[in-house]
C-alpha cells in the first residue's frame, strides 16, 4: 500500500513529478510543488486531456486566452487536450499536492 502523502521531501527547490500509474490511455501522475511556477513562456499543451485535482495546498492555472483559476484542497478541473495553460501560482506556505490524471 501507498499514501499520497508519503515521501514529501522538505525542501523542493523544483516541482516533482511522479507517475503512480501508466496503463497505456490512462497516466496518473503525482505533482508535488512548493511556490514553483511555470516559466513566462512556458505552456502546456498536450496531447492528452488532464484531469487535475488539488489534495492539499493551492494552484492557479492560467490560460493562454487570459482565464485564471485558482484551486484549492478538494477542487478539480478537467483540461481538454491542446489546451494551453500553465501553472501562475502556488503555495509557498505548504507543499501543494496535485493528482493529476492523463488520458485519450
Amino acid at each position: 500500500m501507498t499514501n499520497l502523502h508519503d515521501d514529501i521531501p522538505a525542501e523542493l527547490p523544483q516541482e516533482v513529478f511522479t507517475d503512480l500509474l501508466n496503463a497505456g490511455t490512462v497516466r496518473i501522475e503525482r505533482i508535488l510543488s512548493h511556490g514553483q511556477t511555470s516559466p513566462d513562456s512556458g505552456w502546456y499543451d498536450q496531447d492528452e486531456h488532464e484531469w487535475v485535482l488539488v489534495l492539499q495546498g493551492g494552484g492557479e492555472l492560467t490560460f493562454d486566452n487570459g482565464d485564471s483559476i485558482r484551486l484549492g484542497p478538494g477542487d478539480y478541473l478537467n483540461i481538454p487536450a491542446h489546451t494551453r495553460h500553465r501553472v501562475s501560482w502556488t503555495d509557498s506556505e505548504l507543499t501543494t499536492i496535485w493528482l493529476a490524471v492523463f488520458y485519450r
